[in-house]
């Protein structure tokens, strides 16, 4: 007989999540994937300006920040065909960028690194054998026995004053747990360190953007002037220092991030066949190199691929109704059309249906809706997006270099390329992709550079900006990926204003529940096969579902019209 576990909510998320899994003979037989909180941006922006859509969808989340409001552009743009300057294309690109280094390096130590590293073992650690370790892996400074000893003692306060501050509540001393306590101390520095370099990479945002999080972006260009000797404008100061943080992003990636990352990934080699879960991945691509509207430009290729078969890569298109569609069988929603029948972004519906149990409850009604999260699907088959999909799609797809840095990583590892299809391969491809945007980011830096030295300082078209030259009716796409994986926003225009706007966001694809032929997501289809060692401990959970990054947001509390409380969710 199967038990069942609950873990409501994932914490070291963004957002809201609730994950039930039934434990069978040690290893998970089943599981479900329940977003518990709900955005409603679709009904806030109709009738809006489609040109104000990005300031209201960039809050969708604080995390991504950048995400939504490129997206939001892009899909006006596709709308109204709008093409913007090379210039603004590639201040979008650094902003991206910005946004992949930081993100990645926070969810790798802050966010997902607890599930592997046992802190307070640091405490056993020899503060020399660590000193040694790091300078056996890495040629960063920060690497003397005293430096590591001071961290260590730093941690002992914490410890002693009983409270434990950011590292309380966690399953210190699990069996799972594998790295020697020299490894944790080394984690433990970093981790401090990666908390004050990742406030540096974002200021590419307050240049180019006015601030972090949520910067300013604009349908049709960038918001921002280039003038090298005007203080009010991107002179040559700041673009100076930009250099400077895109310098300091490589140094800090590839001497710090990495290292550590297939460092702890050597002690836990077995997680390279445990959660692999889909076979199918999913990647819209991004960081053109030859305007948006060129998608074989890109750095990140566009493409799915289908059973893991890395000799085929199928062509993705936004605009075709028998790709992207959406299901809400088991999502708290209605469709006018049937709830068992899908629909494509452009003719999509956002009605609340929430039918799930008053608290207090034990279980979902999994057989019913269970999730506040839709349920998309590619042709009909559920898809894992993020690092690991893009990876895998530019893998396939040819890329030398992509291939270069794949090939050295899992050869340090003495791990075979389908090793990538696993939790542990989830977090390696996030590494990877991190260690190629910082270099990205520096070439996008140099052609900036030598537009402006050229003379070329456009940031903006403002051919379109005329309400009055617009059709009366206009469908857009916009197409990016987010650092948890494919995001695109679909809207219809009609007279001049938002008639219908469908956001289609990475952990939408990743943890909705299941589509009317019972297909999981990838969430659910992940954990399956999982061992666990302690039910009353769910570290094994934790660890697949932190390899994808979760990010749930934009909640709006949902009370009945008495106005008492539908759902609540308890920490447990």
């Amino acid at each position: 007989m199967a038990t069942r576990i609950v873990v409501d909510p994932i914490t070291r998320i963004e957002g809201h999540l609730r994950i039930e899994a039934e434990l069978k003979n040690g290893k998970i037989v089943d599981a479900f994937s329940s977003g518990t909180m709900v955005r409603g941006f679709e009904i806030i922006l109709k009738g809006r300006d489609p040109r104000d859509a990005w300031a209201f969808t960039e809050r969708a989340c604080g995390v991504c920040t950048t995400v939504h409001a490129l997206a939001s552009v892009r899909t006006v743009e596709n709308a109204l065909g709008i093409t913007v300057p090379p210039n603004a294309e590639l201040v979008r690109n650094l902003m991206f960028c910005a946004q992949y280094l930081q993100d990645h390096v926070v969810h790798f130590y802050h966010l997902h690194a607890l599930d592997w590293v046992d802190v307070v073992s640091a405490l056993k650690a020899n503060p020399s054998e660590t000193a040694s370790i790091a300078r056996k892996i890495s040629s960063w400074p920060k690497s003397s026995p005293k430096y590591f000893k001071a961290v260590q003692d730093r941690l002992k306060a914490f410890v002693e004053s009983g409270q434990l501050g950011i590292f309380a509540n966690a399953y210190w001393g699990h069996p799972a747990y594998k790295l020697p306590p020299e490894v944790n101390l080394l984690a433990v520095a970093h981790y401090l360190e990666a908390l004050e370099w990742q406030k540096e990479i974002v200021k590419v945002h307050t240049i180019f953007g006015g601030k972090n999080p949520h910067p300013n972006y604009l349908v049709g260009g960038a918001p921002c002037a280039i003038n090298l000797d005007d203080a009010n404008a991107i002179n040559a100061e700041r673009l100076a220092y930009v250099g400077t943080l895109i310098n300091d992003a490589i140094d800090f990636v590839e001497q710090v991030y990495l290292p550590d990352l297939l460092a702890i990934a050597s002690f836990y080699k077995e997680w390279f066949a445990i959660g692999g879960g889909l076979k199918n991945y999913l990647a819209y691509g991004d960081l053109p190199t030859n305007g948006y509207n060129d998608p074989s430009s890109y750095k990140f290729p566009r493409g799915a691929i289908l059973n893991r078969n890395l000799n085929e890569v199928h062509e993705v298109k936004g605009d075709d109704p028998d790709q992207v569609r959406e299901y809400v069988t088991h999502s708290w929603y209605k469709y006018s059309v049937g709830d068992d029948k899908s629909l494509h972004p452009w003719e999509g519906e956002t009605e609340f249906n929430y039918t799930g149990p008053k608290p207090p409850y034990d279980y979902l009604n999994v057989d019913s809706k269970y999730s506040w999260l839709k349920t998309p699907r590619w042709k009909d088959h559920p898809m894992e997006v993020g690092p690991l999909a893009r990876m895998l799609v530019a893998y396939a797809s040819g890329r030398e270099d992509v291939k270069e840095v794949v090939h050295e990583a899992l050869g340090q590892l003495n791990a075979p390329i389908t090793a990538l299809f696993s939790t542990l391969g989830r977090t390696a491809a996030r590494g990877l992709e991190t260690r190629l945007v910082a270099h990205w980011m520096k070439e996008f830096y140099d052609q900036l550079m030598s537009n402006i030295k050229n003379g070329d300082t456009r940031m903006a078209n403002t051919e379109k900006w005329d309400p009055d030259t617009w059709p009366k009716e206009a469908k857009g796409v916009g197409f990016t990926e987010a650092p948890r994986g494919a995001l695109a926003h679909w809207i219809v225009i009609k007279d001049k204003k938002i008639a219908n706007y469908q956001l289609v966001v990475p952990s939408t694809w990743n943890a909705s529940p299941r589509d009317p032929k019972g297909q999981r997501s990838a969430y659910e289809a992940s954990l399956i096969g999982t061992p666990m060692a302690d039910p009353k401990q769910p570290l094994e959970i934790l660890r697949t579902i932190h390899s994808f990054d979760p990010c749930i947001a934009c909640a709006v509390h949902l009370y009945d019209p008495n106005g008492e409380h539908l759902h609540q969710v308890t920490f447990m």
